[in-house]
């Protein structure tokens, strides 16, 4: 059995993910993970996919655009407080901030993030990142 924890989200980011966004951890049970996303004003992704992860995105502040692609299925959605979506396995996305706040989401993830090689990055996406 695993202890309960109590955490709040810490003011410093832990990592930074793959496509560059920061992360806070929060929790991580056996089943999957739950992290803070924070992407700055003006920020871009890097555009990848994931190898065997799946995740959920809820959306805390500020406002942004992502974008998702699954073979000949693609859209982007404005993303903005209270909005949530999902990330299958294998998709093909790339988020960015627009407005004057950072965008702030949760996301949670199954199964636990293995590690930084999960994320394949992608030759292009929908927004230039550099």
């Amino acid at each position: 059995m695993l202890p309960f924890e109590t955490k709040n989200v810490p003011d410093k980011y832990d990592n930074l993910a793959p496509d560059g966004s920061e992360i806070r951890l929060l929790h991580t049970m056996m089943g999957g993970g739950l992290v803070h996303c924070t992407l700055p004003v003006g920020g871009i992704s890097k555009p990848v996919y994931h190898l065997t992860t799946e995740e959920i995105w809820y959306f805390l502040d500020g406002r942004g655009q992502v974008w998702r692609r699954q073979s000949n299925l693609e859209e982007v959605v404005d993303v903005y407080q209270g909005v949530s979506l999902t990330i299958p396995r294998g998709t093909h996305f790339q988020f960015r901030t627009v407005g004057e706040s950072p965008l702030q989401f949760i996301i949670a993830g199954t199964p636990p993030w293995p590690g930084a090689d999960e994320a394949v990055f992608l030759d292009n996406g929908k927004w230039d990142y550099s």
